[in-house]
């Protein structure tokens, strides 16, 4: 079989120099220096709104950079589509997967690519012999939506080899991947290194950047700090680097559990447009003062639960009590107005107006309630004066309440959204991936607020990706697989490999 790995190359792959860039009232970029060498894993580390997304999207030639220069493979380049860094061997794998799930691998690899190698014979031998030069392991004629997690995250990659990479930028590859998952991803990813590919790897997991990576540059407020090796720097150093504090730990300290129960469901089925059950048989209650964990591989009916438990679907059976009352039959607004908080797993799609400014969004969610209305009509004044208070309080990097969601980093976006959440003094937080995708700061303030929370007698529904998270901040841990609850665990003797066998069905039912 012919090799697929690019030419030796002794140049190095990308160096970036001075590269600065700016928006209305912020400095994104500000004198970003480094190099990576050729076949190396080069890890970019920072807090959120330190101008990592905006570097990446620099190098993928999304933006134009206001000012210096970027030279690929010894070359000074300057992009100005993603067409023409893919034309000089630059591809980007997306944190959100973009991917069609009603079409095949092949399908899905092949679309807007059709002229490289056709739709058929030819196109299917190259993407067998990429999988299989790299040990992806995917059919091409697999439906997309029967497949985990991590595969989809290897057709992604296919994507970007099959259209001719030799550098590849991954952001945050392992945000929602299981620990078997990132150890399958991480040996992919030496592989493609191996064959001389150069790696651009993006990560809040200070753990699996040491693991992975060649060379690590800490950029933080939007300029560079240092580029360390992994040998030289601990997690704690890295984080230092980061925000000048220490690594953060999400334990919980002592139970604050009661006897009272806040949430209780029971017998809850959904079934989806075809009649096949996605959630079967499921029991649940929480206390007040506790954290129920939920952990499972996505796609194993976790947004089915949350959406039956805000009201956003109607299930076929079964009941929900909040406190004394039934709410099986309430509609959203009603749970959301009897003490109902939600931070939404996708945040751009249920969670922000992201061209409203941040006052706007405010009020979403909250449109029958102080201080977002005031004798029947919209405070406009009140939700100004109330997001200038969560801005302050949770630690929210921006100008003002005139800012428009979309301008903030993803951080910031999370912290106002659990600000908000908090502000209307839930009985019941439903928290669906909380911290996904921010910054070891921002992750720490978010477990202050809802260890906080927890303690004043706010019953929690965490649903976390990250499995040290849901250890930490959980009083119990229910698994969920294929729609079934399948095990509970006690977050003080459980190991996230533990957690992740029975996520997989690997282990024994408990």
């Amino acid at each position: 079989m012919t090799s697929l790995a690019p030419a030796p190359s002794t140049t190095d792959a990308v160096r970036v120099t001075g590269i600065g860039k700016r928006f209305p009232g912020v400095i994104a970029n500000h004198d970003i220096s480094f190099t990576i060498p050729a076949g190396t894993i080069h890890a970019i580390v920072g807090e959120n709104g330190a101008g990592k997304s905006t570097l990446m999207k620099i190098l993928y030639g999304v933006q134009k950079p206001d000012e210096g220069s970027i030279e690929v493979q010894g070359e000074k380049v300057s992009f100005s589509t993603p067409s023409d860094a893919i034309a000089r061997g630059i591809g980007m794998v997306f944190q959100h997967f973009q991917l069609a799930d009603n079409l095949t691998v092949l399908e899905n690899v092949v679309l807007g690519a059709e002229k490289l190698h056709g739709i058929g014979g030819d196109a299917r031998a190259k993407i067998e012999e990429i999988s299989s030069q790299y040990g992806f392991g995917l059919d091409p004629d697999e439906l997309v939506e029967t497949l985990g997690v991590g595969e989809r995250q290897r057709v992604e990659i296919l994507k970007v080899l099959y259209r001719g990479a030799r550098i590849v930028i991954l952001d945050e590859p392992t945000a929602v991947l299981v620990p078997q998952e990132v150890d399958a991803l991480f040996d992919n990813l030496r592989e493609l290194k191996a064959e001389g590919h150069t790696l651009i790897f993006i990560s809040h997991k200070l753990d699996e950047v040491l693991k992975i990576a060649d060379d690590i540059t800490v950029i933080r407020r939007g300029t560079t700090v240092d580029t360390v090796k992994p040998a030289d720097v601990t997690s704690r150093k890295l984080a230092e680097l980061m925000v000048g504090s220490e690594l953060p730990s999400p334990s919980t300290e002592e139970s604050t559990v009661t006897d009272r129960v806040e949430l209780e469901v029971r017998g809850l089925e959904v079934v989806d447009a075809a009649g096949r059950p996605v959630l079967s048989d499921i029991d649940l209650t929480i206390h007040r003062g506790e954290v129920l964990g939920i952990a499972g591989v996505e796609g194993n009916g976790q947004t089915e639960l949350v959406e039956a438990i805000v009201g956003m679907l109607h299930p076929s059976a079964g009941t929900m009590r909040l406190g004394d009352q039934d709410i099986s039959s309430w509609h959203t607004r009603k749970r959301r107005e009897n003490g109902i908080g939600f931070i939404p797993e996708d945040r751009h799609r249920h969670g922000l107006l992201l061209e409203a400014p941040l006052w706007e969004n405010r009020i979403l969610g909250h449109q029958t309630r102080p201080p977002s209305v005031k004798g029947g009509w919209l405070n406009r004044r009140g939700a100004r004066e109330d997001t200038e208070r969560i801005i302050s309080q949770y630690d929210v990097r921006t100008p003002g309440p005139d800012t428009t969601a979309g301008a903030l980093s993803g951080g910031n976006q999370q912290k106002f959204i659990v600000g908000r959440e908090m502000s209307s003094e839930p009985v019941l937080l439903i928290a669906s991936h909380p911290t996904r995708g921010v910054d070891v700061g921002a992750q720490a303030q978010i477990w202050d607020h809802i260890r906080e929370a927890r303690r004043n007698g706010l019953a929690v529904l965490l649903i976390s990706a990250d499995l040290d998270e849901l250890i930490g901040l959980s009083d119990t841990i229910e698994v969920i697989l294929r729609g079934r609850l399948v095990g509970t665990f006690d977050p003080q003797t459980v190991t996230p490999q533990d957690l992740g066998s029975a996520m997989t069905g690997a282990g024994e039912e408990k």
